[in-house]
């Protein structure tokens, strides 16, 4: 092969994969289905159903091409395989060119096929029709999905090719050429599976990622699996309805602000508790306005005037849970080890403290 052919079929093998799973930088460059097509595909908030019905045909469509863009490529990158007439052109490439042209095809074929009668042939619509009610159609449910979707108490997550979605009554997996979808109320949940990562991409910490399996308990869904980090896992099943199982030997890890907070209380424990005036009042946390305030800002770890920590004046205003979230998010995420000996302000006064001087009240 010469230097040019070589060149060109790096060149594209690296767009067409990067086309296909669109990393970031592709993202920010714009160079993706959705936004080379935003006009015609309309806006996902605005209208989820109808914008995915339309976004998997024209991904397929789109990605079908791929193998006839480059046969197209060649013909100039190797002009000396008179590609561009496949009469002599040689016999592997004749080939190639009938699988180029019989893929994009198939998919305008499929894409049709799906489109016919307002997309009523299309495998999200004929999902959503199983769970259309008699003097309805599809068409109901889809726009259920779509009020739903534009809520923004739903839970998503995930990678544009594998996004995760629970609504109030729907949980739903956003692929690539698929969309799928399952009523809360007939689904089982199961942790299928774990997976210990030291590095996460986006820090250097370690982080664990769950497979959970979606049934439905109607035999025509089809199951499927969404995966997620676990840190996200207490948000999804306050969003589920249903109990989510875990095989026997899936374990699941807490977050790092979970496990802190379990630390951050049991060390608070054992503090010297505060007495409260007979005078004063508890009011509720200010934080959360859930529960009374738990807790009092007492220099206990040092003399008065040693150390870095300053004696608080403040009366009790947070309970135990946010103060320790207060104490969590003033930390060095990339430091983790630092976290149970490092001073903080008071949220109020901003005296600094450590975890030594936060006193249970009584």
């Amino acid at each position: 092969m010469d230097s040019p052919e070589v060149t060109f079929t790096l060149a594209y093998l690296v767009f067409s994969v990067c086309f296909v799973f669109t990393p970031n930088e592709f993202h920010s460059a714009g160079l993706t289905v959705q936004n080379l097509l935003s006009a015609w595909l309309g806006s996902e908030d605005a209208a989820f159903v109808p914008y995915h019905l339309r976004r998997t045909a024209a991904t397929l469509l789109c990605h079908s091409l791929l193998p006839l863009g480059y046969y197209t490529g060649m013909c100039f990158a190797a002009s000396g395989k008179q590609l561009y007439a496949p009469s002599q052109a040689p016999e592997a490439w004749r080939l190639f060119l009938v699988l180029a042209v019989t893929l994009p095809a198939a998919a305008g074929i499929l894409t049709y096929y799906w489109s016919h009668d307002q997309w009523a042939h299309h495998p999200l619509a004929r999902t959503l029709a199983l769970y259309a009610l008699p003097q309805s159609g599809w068409r109901a449910v889809a726009t259920s999905v779509n009020t739903e979707f534009r809520r923004i108490d739903k839970f998503a997550t995930g990678a544009p090719g594998a996004r995760v979605i629970v609504t109030d009554t729907w949980v739903m997996k956003v692929t690539t050429y698929s969309v799928h979808v399952a009523q809360q109320q007939d689904i089982h949940l199961t942790v299928t599976e774990s997976r210990q990562h030291e590095l996460s991409p986006e820090s250097n910490l370690p982080v664990q990622f769950l497979t959970i399996r979606v049934a439905s308990t109607n035999p025509y869904v089809k199951a499927f699996d969404i995966r997620l980090n676990s840190a996200e896992y207490g948000e999804l099943c306050e969003k589920l309805r249903a109990p989510i199982r875990s095989a026997a030997h899936v374990v699941i890890r807490q977050s790092l602000g979970d496990l802190f907070l379990e630390t951050f209380a049991s060390l608070v424990e054992v503090n010297p508790a505060y007495s409260v005036p007979s005078s004063q009042e508890l009011e509720a946390c200010i934080g959360c306005m859930q529960t009374r305030a738990a807790v009092k800002l007492v220099k206990t770890c040092q003399e008065a005037d040693a150390g870095q920590c300053q004696q608080c004046y403040c009366r009790p205003m947070w309970c135990l849970t946010c103060m320790g979230k207060w104490f969590a998010s003033r930390q060095d995420p990339q430091r983790p080890e630092t976290w149970l000996a490092s001073r903080v302000p008071c949220p109020t006064c901003r005296a600094r403290f450590c975890i030594l001087d936060v006193c249970t009240v009584r």
